[in-house]
C-alpha cells in the first residue's frame, strides 16, 4: 500500500497503543462484532474501547456500521478495514515528501 506521509503517520500513531493492536487482532479473527461483545472479548469498558475504535476508525483501520436489532436496539458494528502497510526505508522515503506542515514536529 503506498499512502502519503500523513496518512503513513496515522495509521502507525493508531498501531502504537497495545490496546488497539488487540483490537484490529481480535476483529480480525472474530470478524464484524459490535461494541459490548468487543469490549468483553477484549477486557476492557465501554468508554475506554470506544476512544480506541474512534482513532483506528479515524486511521481508516477499521470501519463501523450502526444498525437497529429486531428489538429495536442500536448496536454499532465493527469491522477491519482492508490495509497493509509496508514499512520499508523506500516506502519512508517516498511518503516523507508528502507530509504538510503540522505534521512535521519534533515529539521530544
Amino acid at each position: 500500500m503506498t499512502c502519503g506521509g500523513d496518512q503513513l503517520l496515522e495509521m502507525l500513531s493508531a498501531l502504537a497503543n497495545p490496546h488497539r493492536l488487540r483490537i484490529v487482532a481480535t476483529l480480525s479473527t472474530m470478524g464484524r462484532t459490535y461494541v459490548s461483545q468487543l469490549a468483553r472479548e477484549i477486557g476492557i469498558s465501554r468508554p475506554l474501547l470506544h476512544l480506541h475504535l474512534r482513532k483506528l476508525e479515524e486511521a481508516g483501520l477499521v470501519t463501523s456500521r450502526l444498525e437497529v436489532s429486531p428489538d429495536g436496539k442500536a448496536l454499532n458494528f465493527f469491522e477491519v478495514a482492508p490495509f497493509a502497510i509496508e514499512l520499508t526505508p523506500t516506502a519512508i522515503a517516498e511518503a516523507a515528501p508528502s507530509l504538510t506542515a503540522t505534521s512535521r514536529h519534533s515529539d521530544s
